[in-house]
C-alpha cells in the first residue's frame, strides 16, 4: 500500500465542495505539503495549517497551468477536482453552456495532466486522481453537457492510465453520485456530505483502487450499469421525464 503520508499534493478547485474536503482529508493523511488552487484565492477558506500553499489557477488558461507546473516541481499527487455543471439538454440547451462544461471539465483537466505528467514522472511513485462522475457511465439528459464532459474525461483518464502505467504513475478515476455540495444545491436527493466522501476517496486511493465510486447512491447506479447498461439508462430516462 502506498500511503499519502509525506506526499506533496496539488488539488484543483480546492476552495469548496469535494475539493475543500480533499484538502482536509489530505492533511489528515499526513501530507507533507498541499498546493490548494482555485480561480480566486480570496475565496479560499483558512485551513489553519502551514502545510498548505494557496495558488490562483484557472484550468481553462493553459498559460497559467504551465506556469504552475513549472513552479511546483515537487508534486507527487495531482488531484483534478475543479469542474462546473451547467443545466440543459443537447437539443435546446445553450450551446455556450455545453462548450463551457467541455472546456473546464474535459480540456482543462486534460491540459493539467499534460503539464504535470513530466513533473510526476520525476517524483515517482506518483498518482493522478481525476474526479469525474457517475454520469460517465450513462448520461442525465437534463445535464447533458456535464454528462458528455465527464464521459470524455473518464475515457481520457483510462487512456492516460495506459500511457503512464509503466512510468510509476498510477491514474485513478473517481465517479461519485450526487454529493451535498454547492454544485447540487437545491436537490431533494439524500446526499452524503463531502468530508466523508473525500476520506473514502483517499482511503481507496491508498489501497490502489483504480475506479472509485465512493458513495452509496453512486454504487447503486454503478452496479445497475454493470449488470446491464440499459437499466441505468432507463433509470435516468425516468428521472428526466418525471416518471
Amino acid at each position: 500500500m502506498q500511503t499519502l503520508k509525506e506526499k506533496v499534493i496539488l488539488i484543483t478547485g480546492a476552495n469548496r465542495g469535494i475539493g475543500k474536503s480533499l484538502v482536509k482529508a489530505s492533511l489528515e493523511k499526513g501530507a507533507k505539503k498541499i498546493y490548494a488552487t482555485s480561480r480566486d484565492v480570496n475565496k479560499m477558506p483558512n485551513f489553519g495549517d502551514k502545510r498548505i500553499e494557496t495558488l490562483a489557477l484557472d484550468i481553462t488558461d493553459n498559460t497559467q497551468i504551465l506556469e504552475i507546473a513549472k513552479n511546483t516541481k515537487d508534486v507527487n499527487v495531482l488531484i483534478n477536482n475543479a469542474g462546473i455543471l451547467s443545466y440543459g439538454n443537447i437539443l435546446k440547451g445553450e450551446i455556450s453552456m455545453l462548450e463551457d462544461d467541455m472546456r473546464v471539465n474535459y480540456y482543462g483537466t486534460v491540459n493539467m495532466m499534460r503539464a504535470f505528467a513530466p513533473v510526476l514522472e520525476q517524483n515517482t511513485p506518483a498518482r493522478i486522481i481525476n474526479i469525474a462522475s457517475i454520469v460517465a457511465y450513462s448520461p442525465l439528459a437534463s445535464i447533458a453537457g456535464y454528462s458528455a464532459s465527464k464521459t470524455a474525461l473518464y475515457s481520457a483518464t483510462l487512456s492516460v492510465r495506459t500511457e503512464l502505467e509503466k512510468k510509476g504513475i498510477t491514474v485513478h478515476a473517481v465517479n461519485p453520485g450526487a454529493i451535498d455540495t454547492d454544485m447540487n444545491k437545491g436537490s431533494d436527493w439524500d446526499m452524503p456530505a463531502p468530508d466523508g466522501i473525500a476520506k473514502i476517496i483517499l482511503d481507496k486511493v491508498e489501497v490502489g483502487e483504480l475506479d472509485i465510486v465512493p458513495d452509496v447512491m453512486g454504487l447503486e447506479m454503478y452496479n445497475t450499469w454493470k449488470e446491464e447498461p440499459s437499466r441505468l439508462a432507463e433509470m435516468f430516462s425516468k428521472m428526466y421525464h418525471g416518471e
